[in-house]
């Protein structure tokens, strides 16, 4: 794949207080309803909302600074930060990764700081770095009403730069691809290009079901929400091989399906129906009567076959709606997939993680003062925990959470972590807390030394 995110750092964005997570090709994060998944694919909603509309429209599309930030703690946090390393630019490596960095501080008015309003100021702070030839680096910062552009070559000072002006609360990712190559336009040009072409995938079933306007409709790229599924369909036809390919894994998941078709809608020209030819049926199945399923497991197959996908791609609960059997094919086809495209999926399904890789695979959860932990464990721990286990597959470790009674209460002692697995169909949970125990036997450590790391920043944030 070309060029691909790295990693994704977050500070006081909803539930993510302070979450560091590392992207690979397919990145499957699993955990329990309300630990943060849906959270990290808002992160990148957020920044191609400022892309498209720049800072303070997007913060005002969301209810303003207060209703982002993290709502844990008795005060609101000063400050919301992303971080991003990724390997876009043209000379960006493994080693020498691009960076993008925004900071948004919130400071109370002065006059206000003992009444119950919420009246206060923002600022923000940017920073890009890039690598360019010959082993010299540009940086942009971005502060106040100033964007400067600095050059800088390995084991040497910076040179002095040029100054840009800019609006106060306005991003540069919304303003700077406006700079000419020679400032680094063409850096912040692909960044930007590549975050705003970011799409949250989610099937819309109903509105998936309605046929094709051929007038005037999108064919060639499929919408987020899967509303135009019939055009592209049609437009997949067109390419022999891809909807060969698409059918004949719709027939594996479908046992009754024979072919996926088109036919007029009520003898209108302009509008086209995907029908559905079954085994032992006289008629054909018009989409809009498939089952649930169905229509999701066409929508996701679409997806993954998608010739021209953007850099990143989310899905939400992938495995809603699907059989078992199908996620053994779509976990192949991420795979296929995520060389033309880079992947986040959420899921809490034990049997999709079942068919993981250890290192495509994140636990998720939240800690007692409701800040998602992103990873709760390693990668490394991961594969200790299976070794140890004697190879149970990994959707056993499907929930990394503290154990909880019936009547939901929660225990925080470091023999109360625990790793369980339950799907959404199942009762009774499987708990390995002895195994866990042996990879991380200081995790309350590790949650209490993070509090107070988090509060120190805090205090230092609130002095600078």
């Amino acid at each position: 794949m070309p060029g691909r995110l790295l990693e994704l750092r977050v500070e006081n964005f909803r539930s993510l207080r302070d979450v560091r997570i590392p992207l690979g090709p397919l990145t499957v994060l699993v955990g329990p309803n309300g630990v943060g998944k849906s959270n990290v694919l808002k992160v990148f909603d957020f920044l191609a909302d400022i892309i498209r509309t720049d800072l303070q429209p997007a913060l005002d599309a969301r209810g303003g600074f207060d209703e982002v930030a993290f709502w844990g703690g008795q005060k609101p946090p000063t400050f919301m930060r992303v971080r991003l390393t990724a390997t876009w630019t043209t000379n960006s490596t493994l080693t020498a990764p691009d960076e993008y960095s925004l900071t948004i501080r919130r400071r109370s008015l002065p006059a206000n700081r003992d009444s119950n309003r919420a009246a206060y100021t923002l600022s923000r702070e940017e920073s890009f770095v890039f690598r360019r030839t010959q082993g010299r680096g540009r940086r942009i910062t971005i502060s106040g009403e100033e964007a400067r552009v600095v050059d800088k070559r390995a084991g040497k000072e910076e040179s002095p730069g040029s100054s840009i002006g800019i609006r106060r609360l306005s991003s540069g990712l919304s303003t700077l691809p406006r700079l000419g190559p020679a400032d680094g336009g063409n850096e912040v040009t692909r960044l930007a290009d590549r975050l705003s072409s970011f799409r949250v995938f989610d099937v819309d079933v109903s509105a998936a079901r309605l046929p094709a306007r051929l007038r005037g409709a999108e064919m060639a790229t499929l919408a987020p929400h899967a509303e135009n599924l019939a055009a592209f369909l049609i437009h997949l036809s067109g390419l022999e091989e891809i909807w060969e390919n698409l059918v004949e894994d719709a027939r594996r998941c479908l046992p009754q399906l024979e072919n996926i078709e088109f036919e007029e809608a009520g003898g209108s020209v302009d509008q086209l129906l995907v029908v559905l030819r079954e085994r032992g049926l006289r008629r054909l199945t018009p989409l809009a009567d498939a089952s649930y399923g169905t229509v999701r497991l066409l929508g996701l197959l679409a997806l993954l076959y998608d010739p021209h996908p953007p850099a990143l791609t989310c899905i939400e609960e992938i495995d809603h709606g699907l059989h078992p059997q199908a996620l053994e094919l779509v976990v192949q086809r991420l795979r296929e997939a995520s060389e033309r495209t880079q992947f986040i999926v959420a899921t809490h399904s034990p049997a999709l993680v079942n068919r993981l890789r250890p290192d495509e695979f994140v636990v998720c959860d939240r800690d007692d003062e409701s800040a998602s932990i992103i990873p709760a464990l390693t990668t490394g721990e991961v594969e200790g925990i299976v070794e140890a286990s004697g190879d149970q597959p990994l959707g056993e470790l499907g929930r990394a959470v503290n154990a909880r009674g019936r009547g939901g209460s929660r225990s925080s002692g470091p023999r109360d972590r625990v790793i369980v697995f339950a799907g959404e169909d199942q009762n009774d949970c499987a708990i390995m807390p002895d195994l866990v125990r042996a990879h991380r036997p200081d995790l309350s450590e590790r949650r209490q030394a993070g509090a107070h790391q988090r509060s120190r920043a805090a205090a230092q944030e609130v002095r600078s």
